[in-house]
């Protein structure tokens, strides 16, 4: 009796009122609501909720955020001048619905703050340069291509190409900060929303974080609305003085949503059968993100795309990498072979990651890069057989070393210092030795404490060399192996593939 109580107050209150005239699926109109705002939220009588999408004088097309059933004839009044979620710091560690409607049986929600959900982005004059590096754990993404606090980097992959475990990783190793993640999950099967709420509470990553959940079971309008409902979430946060990372997984299926919902308003379809202000529709969630100049606090928006048969060619996938300032894309073809993470290193870019690396991490990037691509031509000349020269087994070794270095199993995560510690150590050998990666990452862990300074790398990489090569050098080593990340960058670095 709450919601008619509710409808009651609003309607004694001499709010606008009308009738539902015509109901098409989650397409409703109604007759009456004169002067109401596009926007708006609305109550019908039987306590479900609306969204004011058109207006015609006295004809109102709404969207109906709760279901599809509605009965002609039900009557409806103006609650709210905007669509209004609740938000604040009681919502963390909470799983909601984007209307925030708890849904992990802890009980009502403690917060009283409402924000609306179509928030505008910050101004130009609002916002400050991004340089501070978002670690992720995962050293394939770190010393490729480093996610910046305040940046926005799509994800994107093929399903089941290890997506949703790097962003597992990447909110567990927010532990210790005083980041919160906001993961928003769209049209997901409730498998794949148990899977990741285990996941999360298993690595404690979810006493920081607020999901918000709207399974393919939810209504469209719910799908729809979820993304914008989670930003403006993590924006009060933002605002308030808090670094916020948001996750949108994924943008496919709000997407999908989306479309339904605009093909059943008759919209006519555009590329792919998407409305035409789809691209307007993700650039304005997305552009939200950045960092504010009055509190120096980021945002940081990691939409996810899915890529069928790794093609990133598809409308969505071009559309969400022209608004994002870089793409790491997982390569089904690559965790096929076991590979893991399965980042695709030819293709992944992070267009502002190098304004968070000091000089020695962007040398060993670059570096890194040098090495892979020669360690990739030596791969294809030992297909033929041949015996191989030496500069070629060098670099085969190597390239088979590093690769066994980034190799991470899910609940395997290190910090930059450790990453920095383990590679670094790997090219000290010059591709002559024999080294133990796993040995080596334990000792990285140990080793990294006694980093204070840059010089301080140098002598520790030295001794961790010494104590897990397993194979001394077979000849002298190569002029200057290992002793690049001390001097000038190689040429070739820089022509290196991004």
């Amino acid at each position: 009796m709450f919601e008619n109580q509710a409808f009651q107050r609003l309607v004694e209150a001499d709010n606008l009122t009308g009738e539902v005239v015509a109901v098409n699926s989650f397409i409703v109109e109604v007759k009456g609501l004169e002067g109401i705002r596009l926007g708006s939220q609305v109550l019908f009588e039987d306590g479900q909720r609306g969204l004011v999408r058109e207006a015609y004088g006295d004809r109102v097309i709404l969207f109906n955020i709760d279901s599809e059933k509605m009965a002609p004839g039900t009557l409806v009044v103006l609650e709210n001048d905007v669509l209004s979620v609740p938000v604040g710091k009681n919502l963390v560690g909470r799983v909601v619905s984007p209307m925030g409607k708890p849904l992990d049986g802890k009980g009502p929600l403690k917060t009283t703050a409402t924000s609306g959900i179509f928030n505008p982005a910050p101004g130009i004059m609002a916002r400050s340069m991004l340089n501070e590096q978002l670690a992720s754990g995962v050293a394939a993404v770190d010393m490729f291509f480093p996610v910046v606090l305040g940046q926005r980097i799509a994800i994107l992959g093929d399903s089941k190409s290890g997506k949703s475990t790097f962003l597992s990783q990447l909110s567990a190793n927010q532990e210790g900060t005083d980041r919160i993640v906001v993961y928003v999950l769209i049209g997901k099967r409730k498998i794949d929303i148990e899977i990741l709420l285990a996941g999360l509470r298993e690595s404690g990553a979810m006493d920081h974080t607020i999901v918000v959940l709207a399974d393919i079971f939810d209504a469209l309008t719910q799908s729809y609305l979820a993304p914008y409902a989670a930003c403006a979430m993590a924006e009060h946060l933002w605002h308030d003085g808090q670094d916020v990372i948001v996750i949108y997984d994924d943008l496919s299926s709000h997407a999908e949503a989306y479309r339904q919902l605009s093909l059943l308003q008759e919209v006519d379809p555009g590329r792919d059968s998407y409305p035409g202000d789809m691209f307007y529709a993700h650039s304005s969630l997305l552009e939200r993100a950045g960092k504010l100049l009055k509190n120096g606090k980021t945002l940081t928006a990691l939409p996810v795309v899915l890529t069928p048969n790794d093609d990133i060619t598809a409308y969505l996938s071009t559309s969400i990498m022209s608004i994002t300032d870089g793409q790491i894309i997982f390569d089904l073809g690559i965790f096929r072979k076991g590979i893991r993470p399965a980042v695709n290193a030819g293709l992944s870019v992070s267009r502002v990651g190098g304004q968070a690396q000091t000089n020695r991490q962007k040398l060993l990037s670059g570096t890194l890069f040098k090495l892979l691509a020669n360690y990739k031509q030596a791969e294809e000349f030992s297909h033929f057989g041949s015996s191989l020269s030496k500069d070629a087994r060098i670099d085969l070794t190597l390239g088979k070393q590093i690769y066994a270095a980034l190799q991470q199993p899910p609940e395997e995560r290190h910090s930059l210092i450790e990453q920095q510690l383990v590679l670094e150590t790997i090219i000290l050998g010059g591709g002559e030795r024999e080294v133990d990666a796993t040995g080596l990452k334990e000792s990285a862990k140990k080793t990294a404490k006694l980093v204070k300074h840059e010089d301080d790398f140098d002598h520790l990489e030295a001794e961790l060399l010494k104590h897990h090569t397993i194979k001394p050098a077979a000849s002298a080593p190569l002029p200057n192996a290992g002793n690049e990340l001390a001097g000038t960058p190689p040429k070739e670095a820089s022509n290196a593939p991004r």
